[in-house]
């Protein structure tokens, strides 16, 4: 029982940070096609990366996840 406690609150907490990310990013993104008009198609790179502090004992895999992509215009 306790480990699924465990994942609900990660989960949990996974999903606040994404949704936060997700509204800004997409405030920011308007925001910048609205002041550059002029500009083509935008082209985004989306980067995750780890930044726990794990002293000695490293992840034998860091946590580092890219997405590229074109955000097009009308």
């Amino acid at each position: 029982m306790e480990d699924t406690a465990r994942d609900d609150t990660s989960r949990s907490d996974i999903r606040r940070l994404l949704k936060i990310f997700g509204v800004k990013a997409d405030e920011m993104i308007i925001t910048h096609l609205i002041r550059n008009p002029q500009a083509g198609p935008l082209r985004l790179r989306i980067t995750m990366e780890d930044l726990t502090e794990y002293g000695e004992t490293l992840p034998e895999k860091p946590l580092h996840y890219v997405v590229e992509g074109t955000i097009r215009r009308e």
